[in-house]
């Protein structure tokens, strides 16, 4: 039998990991604890369950995570496979049904016969057994003292929010409106607000109670998922030029000051998820304050809003450029453990160490991305010494350039067309491997 790879976690980055190795002949064994222990935010056992939002971000080449979907593609990512199954309408944003979504990888995963599952927590870390550990945030604290002690580094973390999803037949009938900023029109419900009310929301966000105790400071949030308590904190009028602004939505009513989006969160539209509204506020705040919006004041929630702890390395002080833990050498990191935050950011990352895993393996180079694609900036961010080391997203700014801002346009469109042709590349290069090498006993 080849030698077996064991993968921890069966989120994205696992599920991408487990899937990319069995595609290249590697017996994978997937652990994941759940249902056995559970999380704070999943409520289901199966495989790449979504817990926060249901939109992947863009799929626009000039937005860079549209371009990291395009890499993805390119070499071919299962996850993503599975994404572009369960898409759903939703302007410029790639949406999917989320339960579809963690089916059809469930799906695959459980029928592929070069994968074992095992539903156990993953406590002791040990590298006799070729490890990737994609545990994510979310991981053990078990998991996360072993690795804490054998790195000789504290952890970091910060809070990440979710927001909530109600029932789209509680919406109040008469009080919205369709409209897109981007796409089909009704890929949007939209709940306005006069600026008598929009203020009247914002204080209460203001003053409202949550359900975590004030955060210090090294329990810092993640900037570009803010609870939309904390943006209201930052200025009465910071949410209406963020994620409430009207601008861009066409048929609005006149006295349109603010709106907060509905979108859908599976294909029959019976769920809705109120975006860019993450919150940490209590159960009984969130039914008060998003009852103020006059399209939600009888609102019933599928789910609440939740705080939770998102637990990551400090990547470049822990990891090699193959993203194998110095210390440890056969225990790779993979996903958002590693240091990226996203969900195609750290699918990215399963998919890159399965390629590192299995060319050791096969006794070949591993791919070069080098700094010229998406994925190969990632990869960088998280093993490049920096002093202020916190998860980031895929974005342009991590692309080093001497051109002048007039010159950023053509910079992104040029950086574009280099990054898919090493993607298209690298995923020739990968195909070759099995057909010339194979997998050692």
């Amino acid at each position: 039998m080849a030698r077996s790879v064991r993968v921890v976690g069966g989120g994205l980055a696992g599920s991408e990991a487990a899937l990319t190795l069995a595609k290249l002949g590697v017996p994978v064994e997937l652990w994941e604890m759940r249902p056995l222990h559970g999380t704070d935010v999943h409520t289901t056992d199966r495989f790449a369950e979504l817990v926060c939002s249901n939109s992947l971000g863009s799929d626009a080449l000039k937005d860079a995570r549209g371009l990291l979907k395009a890499e993805l593609r390119t070499l071919g990512s299962s996850v993503l496979a599975c994404a572009d199954q369960s898409r759903l309408p939703a302007g410029k944003a790639f949406a999917v049904d989320r339960d579809q979504f963690s089916m059809l990888i469930t799906q695959a995963i459980t029928r592929n016969p070069l994968i074992t599952v095992r539903r156990e927590e993953y406590v002791h870390l040990d590298p006799s057994t070729l490890t990737v550990v994609a545990t994510g945030p979310l991981t053990s604290d078990a998991l996360q003292h072993g690795l804490q002690d054998r790195l000789g580094t504290g952890n970091l973390f910060f809070y990440d929010a979710v927001a909530p999803s109600i029932w789209a037949r509680s919406v109040t009938p008469g009080t919205t409106f369709l409209s897109s900023r981007g796409g089909d029109n009704s890929d949007y419900l939209n709940c306005s607000l006069t600026k008598e009310q929009y203020y009247a929301f914002v204080h209460a966000l203001q003053t409202a109670r949550r359900h975590i105790p004030d955060i210090p400071d090294e329990q810092r949030y993640f900037e570009a998922c803010l609870p939309v308590e904390e943006i209201a904190r930052r200025g009465d009028d910071a949410l209406r030029f963020g994620p409430m602004r009207p601008i861009g939505l066409q048929g609005r009513p006149a006295d349109c000051f603010a709106v907060v989006q509905l979108r859908r969160e599976n294909r029959a539209g019976t769920v809705l998820g109120l975006v860019g509204c993450q919150t940490s506020l209590a159960i009984l705040e969130q039914e008060r304050v998003f009852g103020m919006i006059p399209a939600l004041a009888h609102a019933q929630y599928v789910r609440y809003g939740r705080m939770h702890r998102n637990v990551f390395l400090r990547g470049p002080a822990v990891l090699g450029r193959d993203l194998q833990l110095n210390a440890i050498p056969g225990i790779w990191i993979a996903g958002q453990l590693a240091g990226v935050d996203g969900y195609m950011e750290s699918t990215v990352l399963g998919l890159v160490v399965a390629l590192n895993v299995a060319a050791m393996l096969l006794g070949v180079e591993r791919p070069d991305f080098s700094s010229d694609t998406m994925t190969g900036l990632l990869v960088d961010y998280v093993t490049t010494r920096r002093d202020d080391f916190q998860p980031a997203n895929a974005n342009y700014g991590l692309v080093v350039s001497e051109h002048t801002a007039k010159q950023k346009h053509m910079d992104r469109e040029r950086f574009v067309a280099t990054a898919l042709q090493r993607a298209h590349r690298i995923a020739e290069e990968v195909c070759t491997w099995t057909k010339t090498n194979a997998i050692p006993i």
